[in-house]
């Protein structure tokens, strides 16, 4: 990757628009445009319910193979995320009123859909001192109340470095713990301004040490200007931090005000870096062009019973600058969704 461009623009800005998108992607980056009745289906009941997707909000292109497919990444805590990172789509702001009903409407979703697995991502919600830990931890229960055999992973943000947050998402026991460390250390200040990379990885080796049996899981997006040492290094540090499965895959830009891409990586060097990540000793790879960080095993015999195909949304960015004056909401939410 030697050849690649360095970024001179930083974080989610109109500055960035001086660079065009480029429209014209190589063939391995074609997709099907949506639409087919398992397509409709899955829109119907996310809207009927009120509920959120990534595969909507972030536009990832992988969004008709998967609702063909039956299968979708919920979206709590709103639609609104604290941050603007520079490579998320997902509308940033001020967010609305927290939605204690939200864990009960996902898993109603679940249970309609018929799905095996469900992934559970979100905003970033900063100005909760929880940072949504307690509705992640709700939603998991809920889930587990409505279809117990259904395997959970959820995506999270990395609550500020707070470990009771942590904390109270682990005691709810999902399957896969997944949180993404995006790109390597030296684009932080670009892609994740207010990231902190040394703290993505405390989180993730804090995960599984509050409990080994769950799955520790992070994805990392390439064509942002990075070297190929950079990115095998990244692996070394995750495998380091006790992460097992691992996603690869290229950074698509949304908008004119996200970062420019640095270059297109092709399929054999997306090969390359899984040989290299297997030999790191990580459980399960997934690398390739299309590759997102929700992937979904197919239909299984329950829980823990997960059998990987990878497709789905874009990581979320992972810090919270600040915290608001209220009392903790993480004890009334999970008394309102208690284990079963």
């Amino acid at each position: 990757m030697s050849d690649v461009a360095p970024i001179k623009f930083y974080g989610r800005s109109k500055r960035n628009a001086v660079v065009p998108i480029d429209t014209r992607r190589p063939d391995w980056l074609r997709v099907r445009l949506p639409g087919g009745s398992n397509y409709s289906e899955p829109k119907e009941i996310m809207r009927g319910l009120d509920l959120h997707t990534v595969c909507e909000e972030a536009r990832c292109p992988n969004i008709g193979e998967c609702w063909q497919a039956r299968t979708a990444t919920f979206m709590i805590l709103g639609d609104t995320c604290t941050r603007a990172c520079g490579f998320c789509a997902v509308k940033t702001g001020r967010p609305g009123t927290l939605d204690l009903g939200e864990p009960i409407r996902v898993a109603e979703a679940v249970e309609r859909m018929g799905l095996h697995h469900a992934v559970i991502t979100s905003v970033n919600r900063d100005e909760l001192e929880d940072g949504g830990s307690a509705i992640f931890a709700g939603t998991i229960r809920q889930i587990r109340k409505r279809i117990p055999k259904c395997n959970i992973e959820v995506l999270i943000p990395d609550f500020m470095g707070d470990e009771s947050a942590l904390s109270t998402v682990m005691r709810a026991r999902p399957d896969i713990l997944n949180h993404n460390i995006e790109t390597v250390p030296s684009l932080y200040p670009q892609v994740r301004p207010k990231g902190r990379y040394p703290r993505s990885l405390e989180l993730l080796q804090r995960a599984k040490r509050m409990d080994a049996t769950v799955y520790t899981k992070s994805g990392i997006m390439l064509g942002l200007g990075e070297e190929i040492d950079e990115v095998i290094q990244v692996f070394r540090d995750l495998r380091s931090h006790d992460v097992e499965i691992l996603t690869v895959g290229q950074y698509l830009r949304p908008t004119p005000n996200h970062l420019p891409i640095a270059r297109y990586v092709t399929p054999d060097e997306f090969a390359m870096l899984k040989v290299e990540a297997l030999k790191l000793g990580f459980r399960h790879v997934e690398s390739g062009p299309l590759v997102r960080s929700c992937g979904q095993p197919g239909p299984g015999p329950g829980r823990r019973g997960l059998r990987w195909t990878f497709a789905g949304s874009v990581g979320f960015p992972t810090t919270r600058p600040g915290r608001c004056r209220t009392a903790s909401l993480t004890s009334a939410v999970l008394a309102s969704y208690p284990t079963p």
